[in-house]
């Protein structure tokens, strides 16, 4: 009976491993899907749970996505990648953020990663630091920045649909609120058409040409 045993034990032991494998592969297919495109609320918050280490009284300066050739097919709303530069006045310093999706050239790494120190003696121009609860709405899904700018940019839209869109977001002194600046074109200076979008309520602000 002993001799008997051992064989259809190590018999049982190949088909369970066998009746395994599959759901593994499964499994490492599944964990190895490509990583998706991001919108930008989430990516800022990313960004700012690391930036807080750095200095816990940071506040947002600006914020872009970054078109990136390494992933092609971009969802409108979300971007591959995003650059968000943080401020401390106890610091007296500024200080660059990416997330991205993927590793690529000019010093972009998978997730967030840190740029150089650099100083700052507080606002200048037209903009200036706002605090991240101010960022109230996203950039793509209902009710985001997009879908809200769609509703007022539709003819130029249908005029343009291979156009790319872009997102800036910053704090300009005639709002009381950051906006989100919404770009048919892959930048402010190489686009003749954006919305801006109250990032705090959702209220369209302005169509500039």
């Amino acid at each position: 009976m002993k001799k008997l045993y051992l064989p259809l034990s190590c018999a049982l032991l190949l088909l369970t491993s066998c009746s395994e494998s599959p759901t593994g592969t499964v499994a490492k297919k599944e964990a190895e899907k490509p990583p998706e495109p991001i919108a930008g609320q989430s990516a800022l918050y990313k960004m700012y749970q690391v930036a807080r280490s750095w200095a816990s009284d940071c506040q947002v300066l600006k914020m872009n996505n970054i078109p990136l050739s390494e992933v092609p097919k971009v969802p409108r709303g979300k971007a591959a990648a995003w650059q968000a530069t943080f401020v401390s006045a106890s610091r007296s310093q500024a200080r660059s953020y990416t997330y991205s999706i993927v590793e690529s050239q000019g010093n972009l790494h998978k997730g967030v990663f840190a740029g150089l120190e650099e100083g700052w003696s507080g606002p200048r121009g037209v903009t200036g630091p706002f605090p991240i609860m101010a960022v109230k709405i996203e950039t793509d899904g209902p009710k985001g920045a997009l879908e809200i700018a769609m509703k007022h940019a539709e003819d130029y839209d249908k005029k343009n649909p291979d156009k790319p869109i872009s997102f800036l977001l910053e704090k300009q002194n005639k709002f009381p609120d950051p906006v989100w600046r919404v770009i048919w074109g892959e930048s402010v200076g190489t686009s003749n058409f954006s919305i801006l979008i109250d990032a705090s309520t959702g209220d369209f602000k302005e169509k500039l040409h």
